[in-house]
């Protein structure tokens, strides 16, 4: 006789808007990948608001990741993020984790939209898997979004044809995600009136933009932006000169191309795009419906979604600077003689140009517009603010000069074994505070204020009460953090953006 633990799990469906699905238990959890959320973004729908996706009579096995969005080949490995896997312009599909499909459930949800400067990424990557947030209480949502010149774009035949009409497509790519979850994740067991988005770096600037749109109103309920940057978004104006551009390096006559001839262009065309001023990346535009101004000016104007945040940085996110070819040690000593004197009085225990020029990076592209964001938002919803410093045992000579920019990611989805970066490194203490990390968004998601059991109390944040949480060894409430450098960058920040601003 068959010992009754060891039959199988009879799979779960659900019904959707669209139709069943078909789901797999791993661990516990039910996980759905791959449901489509729109329809495929091809021929005359590229460059389109997404639209429904059509609906399917048998059940749909939802077992595998559906493929990734057109981008460069290579740029995600299978050390660094697990790679895409296989890619298309058919990529708009989205994916759950749940503990069980219980419309009464009511459970929090938390909606993770992934980084990689709006030109990479993937919703397959391994250690953003949503188990043990599933396992605590959640149902956990991921999705792909268009990225690079098919996720944002313009050009003067776009133009024509709809004069001010949309530009970051990627963005309503969100939101009609979020509009998937609004109308659907009940049947999963989710409750569409808690719902969280969070993300990092590209993520995290979307999580800021969905705050910032008047088109993702009412669609989410709290916020987490993990490692957002203070880039200035490009213009429609720009935009527009950089679609001449991409025209001309795909083929096309500038700006007498067509639209039809744009999209005629195979789709791996504009993935192999190389040279300066041919994407948007590492920000979207400002000048249309879902995003009418700045990030920046809507949240200094009070317009944002009054939603509880929580905003934060690491403690090396110079890295990513560096990865696109940024010196920094050459930075400060290009900027000359009177400067260096400053920097080395706001940077004292600093015992190179190179550890000044890394730490500069890190706040005033960081961690400085992150406090003015924060500063304006505590204005009209609670927030908290995070600085993340936790170095694994294993990664130490790894990260001599701290965590790098994605590093946090492992512990917030305790998915340190997924990370393979850190295989054959990962101690008990490693585990455990990727737990404490987990269980604080966990918390925020389900109740609205972040707690960990055992771990000290995550304070608010404003302009008068200026206090973080340092996830580091140990965890630690840290009052007036950087103050005075941050304060000053905070002060001058709308010059470095104007500095910073791409020209055409």
């Amino acid at each position: 006789m068959m010992n009754p633990q060891a039959l199988p799990i009879a799979p779960l469906t659900v019904a959707t808007a669209n139709g069943t699905v078909e789901g797999v238990v791993e661990s516990g959890i039910t996980t759905f990948k791959g449901i489509p959320y729109a329809a495929p973004p091809v021929g005359d729908l590229r460059w389109r608001e997404p639209q429904p996706a059509p609906a399917w009579e048998a059940p749909l096995l939802a077992h595998d990741f559906g493929p990734s969005c057109v981008q460069p080949t290579g740029a995600m490995t299978a050390t660094s993020a697990g790679g895409t896997g296989p890619q298309s312009e058919d990529c708009l599909t989205i994916n759950v984790w749940t503990p069980g499909a219980d419309p009464a459930a009511k459970r929090p949800v938390m909606v993770w939209i992934y980084g990689g400067a709006f030109i990479i990424g993937a919703s397959r990557v391994p250690f953003y898997n949503g188990t043990l947030f599933a396992q605590r209480g959640a149902v956990v949502v991921s999705f792909n979004y268009r990225l690079g010149q098919l996720g944002f774009f313009n050009h003067p035949a776009l133009e024509a044809a709809r004069p001010d009409g949309p530009m970051n497509f990627g963005l309503l790519d969100q939101i009609a995600a979020l509009k998937w979850v609004e109308q659907n994740i009940a049947a999963f067991g989710g409750d569409p009136q808690n719902v969280t988005i969070f993300g990092e770096s590209a993520g995290a600037q979307s999580v800021l933009s969905l705050m910032a749109s008047p088109l993702a109103r009412g669609l989410f309920d709290k916020a987490i932006a993990q490692s957002s940057y203070g880039l200035p978004e490009f213009t429609r104006t720009q935009a527009i000169s950089m679609g001449v551009r991409i025209a001309d390096a795909v083929g096309l006559s500038g700006a007498s191309a067509t639209l039809d001839d744009l999209r005629a262009v195979p789709a791996d065309s504009f993935a192999q795009i190389k040279g300066p001023n041919t994407s948007t990346s590492p920000v979207p535009i400002v000048g249309d419906a879902v995003l009418p101004d700045t990030i920046l000016n809507t949240f200094e104007k009070g317009e944002e979604a009054p939603v509880p945040l929580i905003i934060g940085s690491n403690s090396d996110e110079a890295t990513v600077a560096i990865a696109f070819g940024v010196d920094p040690a050459a930075l400060v000593e290009n900027m000359g003689r009177l400067p260096n004197i400053a920097l080395r009085v706001l940077y004292p225990r600093a015992t190179s140009q190179e550890q000044i020029g890394r730490e500069l990076v890190r706040d005033l592209v960081f961690i400085a517009p992150a406090q003015r964001l924060a500063a304006a938002h505590s204005k009209r919803a609670p927030t908290w603010r995070y600085f993340f410093s936790y170095v694994p045992t294993g990664m130490q000579p790894g990260w001599a000069n701290g965590v790098p920019h994605g590093g946090e990611i492992p512990f917030v989805f305790d998915t340190l074994e997924l990370a393979s970066e850190l295989d054959n490194n990962i101690t008990a203490e490693d585990r455990a505070f990727a737990a404490s990390v987990n269980a604080y968004w966990f918390e925020f998601a389900q109740s609205g204020t972040p707690s960990s059991a055992g771990n000290p109390t995550w304070p608010n944040f404003d302009g008068r009460n200026d206090r973080l949480l340092e996830l580091g060894q140990p965890i630690q409430v840290q009052t007036n953090f950087l103050r005075a450098r941050l304060d000053l960058f905070s002060a001058i920040y709308p010059r470095v953006i104007a500095a910073l601003q791409p020209k055409q």
